[in-house]
């Protein structure tokens, strides 16, 4: 790990190092993204079972991308207690955060007293990414799938890597079916993103994409903006902590290689601290932690390539750079970390005090951790169940409302020039 200080002679510079791009803005990666993106679109379900073989080295025919109703029953008899509890336990908590978020129609009477609010419908037809590779992610099945049965999507199509063989983890199907899954393929990467978006002869084009990547995934979501909407830019995973001179090392350290053990190599952790010996202290528990864990050389990779220990003069500026940062999870180990969290307005989602980890949030607290990375929450908030939802306005004027409007849309109508503007209001009431 990088280790930097305000005392540094060359600190700003090594500061500029922390907050350069990520792999979001990887130019490789794009046009790497772009060839499979083209490809797909240009050849469908041929370009799919093409891309499947070479990246997850899985031969499969066209009629063997989508999950049969006998594999999803198999996986549901495979699934133990333990599992089924802690779906259930997980779920609950997710689908009711999900219910008491939802957007609710609304009227009001405006200056003319007409009519004017807004309907929330839920997208007809979506589609959900679930990441496989290295690391099943049962858990965001729950933490999407969930909000869109909860918002009422009818159709919830979902995409997710295959082993060599073909098959997909049994503990991911259980979870896809229990939280409401109504499609599943076995396609990962980039070129799952492109078959939803675009379609194929198999997998029928979605209204709007969901769901977190890598970076060639994520990069996907980004440039198909326009053929389908998206959910946000959820790319590999991130964490900070903010730390004071009271912060458990022991804690702080921990959570840090949890973030990046997920494997891509393209993680990015974070220590921001006041403390010089806090600084010490989460670096020497890294060194005794990390060789006892079991992943510790996805780890290693990822500290090696973006992991920092930064040492700043005061709170203000740790929560100055924390939200220059935009970091996907955000833990606040100070003294009183609720008003030190009021600072902070880019995070994707906050964690407070000692005994609330980020895992928490992973499995079963309740909001979605599908959320921003990559810098992306500066202007993207975390996944939520009104992102399902599909808002449209609504007007209704009575005569007498008409009457009264009529006067602003007839000067509005002559300062733009637009005549039969004017004229589709007052024809009504001659």
């Amino acid at each position: 790990m990088r280790v930097i200080r305000y005392t540094d002679a060359d600190f700003a510079a090594q500061l500029s190092q922390v907050t350069a791009p990520s792999s979001l803005f990887d130019p490789v990666i794009e046009q790497r993204t772009r060839a499979i993106l083209d490809t797909v679109q240009g050849r469908g379900d041929e370009a799919v079972l093409e891309l499947t073989e070479r990246f997850d080295r899985a031969k499969l025919t066209a009629d063997q991308l989508a999950v049969t109703q006998a594999e999803l029953m198999a996986a549901s008899l495979k699934a133990d207690k333990s599992l089924r509890q802690a779906v259930v336990e997980a779920e609950a908590n997710i689908a009711n955060f999900a219910k008491n978020s939802r957007r609710k129609d609304w009227w009001m009477r405006n200056s003319h007293g007409a009519t004017v609010g807004e309907k929330f419908d839920p997208f007809q037809r979506v589609g959900i990414y679930i990441p496989g590779g290295t690391a099943p992610l049962v858990s965001t099945a729950l933490m999407t799938i969930t909000l869109a049965r909860v918002a009422g999507c009818r159709e919830i199509v979902v995409c997710t890597p295959c082993g060599r063989d073909g098959s997909i983890n049994p503990a991911l199907l259980f979870a896809a079916r229990t939280a409401g899954a109504t499609e599943i393929y076995r396609v990962g990467g980039a070129q799952a993103i492109a078959a939803m978006a675009y379609g194929t002869k198999t997998i029928r084009p979605v209204q709007k994409v969901f769901g977190p990547g890598n970076a060639y995934v994520v990069t996907a979501k980004r440039l198909l903006v326009g053929y389908v909407a998206i959910d946000l830019l959820p790319g590999p995973s991130e964490v900070l902590v903010l730390a004071d001179e009271t912060a458990n090392s022991a804690f702080a350290a921990a959570d840090l290689l949890a973030q990046a053990e997920h494997g891509s190599g393209h993680e990015r952790v974070w220590l921001v601290t006041t403390s010089g010996k806090m600084l010490k202290a989460v670096e020497r528990e890294i060194g005794k932690q990390l060789p006892k864990l079991a992943r510790r050389e996805f780890i290693q990779r990822a500290l090696e390539n973006n992991s920092w220990l930064i040492q700043l003069k005061t709170l203000a500026d740790a929560v100055a750079l924390t939200n220059q940062l935009a970091p996907e999870h955000c833990e606040v180990m100070t003294r009183q970390p609720g008003e030190v969290s009021r600072g902070i307005v880019t995070a994707g989602a906050i964690f407070l005090g000692p005994w609330s980890p980020t895992v928490l949030g992973d499995y079963v607290a309740g909001p979605s951790h599908t959320l921003p990375t990559g810098g992306a929450g500066t202007s993207f908030a975390g996944l939520t169940v009104d992102q399902f939802q599909r808002r449209t306005s609504v007007v209704e004027y009575t005569r007498a409302a008409l009457k009264k409007a009529v006067p602003a849309v007839k000067k509005f109508a002559e300062m733009e020039g637009l005549s039969a503007h004017g004229g589709s209001a007052t024809v009504r009431l001659k």
